[in-house]
């Protein structure tokens, strides 16, 4: 079903409304854009056109994010990230209408579950709780998301604990992870555009949502900007939970 102005008001009204309020989640968890955004789009454009739709969405509002939140950025987390991440975007991307998505989905929600568990049961020892994950270790984990991102429309779940464990939080965390996801996010529209994914209309219909992602992303940062780090950390926490179960969901339902 083309998004088009063949669309019935009330679609548009949903896809626009989603789009904003999954801008202003990720600008506070770090993810969660297309957890929302992608069933609304596939169910309103079907799913060829919904994942590089999204991932236009993705650049405008992570580019928000990197901004709005520029003065506490870890740049070398960053970098060290995207070494991995968008050789591995590339090549997923070149791929993903092929791969096995609900496979892929259990396979991120029983990680996530699993990544949250063992936050919290290293938090039992002092010493290994104040030792961040070294910066360089993100692009290994780059390699994996990165390809994942390409494949199912986003991975920044996935990531999410391992930023946390790099010592990131609040507008240092939201900064690096988006600018680490815009990087991804154009890696993957430029595999899109060489295999004939991208068209004049995908981009179109992706921009049409940038004033509701700067928005989002705008709003969202005055929230972080207000929260208390444990605050911060339990809601990344807690948002890690239900995307794990959503992905669990996605996997377990009738094709």
């Amino acid at each position: 079903m083309p998004l088009s102005g063949d669309n019935p008001l009330w679609q548009l009204a949903i896809v626009g409304a989603v789009a904003l309020l999954g801008s202003m989640v990720s600008a506070v968890s770090g993810f969660g854009s297309a957890a929302l955004l992608l069933p609304v789009l596939a169910f309103a454009l079907g799913e060829k056109e919904a994942v590089p739709v999204l991932t236009i969405a993705q650049v405008v509002g992570n580019a928000s994010k990197s901004w709005f939140n520029r003065a506490e950025m870890r740049w070398k987390a960053a970098w060290w990230y995207l070494l991995g991440a968008v050789p591995a975007a590339v090549l997923g991307s070149l791929v993903f209408a092929a791969a096995p998505a609900r496979l892929l989905a259990g396979l991120m929600g029983g990680f996530l579950l699993l990544a949250v568990a063992w936050r919290r049961w290293k938090k039992r020892d002092a010493a290994v709780a104040h030792a961040a994950m070294s910066e360089k270790r993100l692009s290994v984990v780059g390699m994996f998301t990165g390809a994942l991102s390409a494949l199912v429309g986003g991975a920044g779940p996935i990531a999410g604990p391992f930023f946390l464990a790099a010592g990131l939080v609040k507008g240092a965390y939201v900064g690096t992870e988006a600018f680490a996801a815009l990087g991804v996010h154009v890696a993957k529209l430029s595999a899109y555009g060489g295999t004939g994914i991208l068209s004049p209309r995908t981009l179109w219909l992706g921009l049409g949502l940038a004033p509701l992602m700067i928005g989002g992303a705008y709003l969202g940062k005055r929230v972080v900007d207000r929260l208390s780090q444990r605050t911060f950390v339990g809601i990344v926490e807690w948002s890690l939970i239900v995307a794990a179960g959503l992905m669990l969901w996605r996997a377990a339902r009738p094709a």
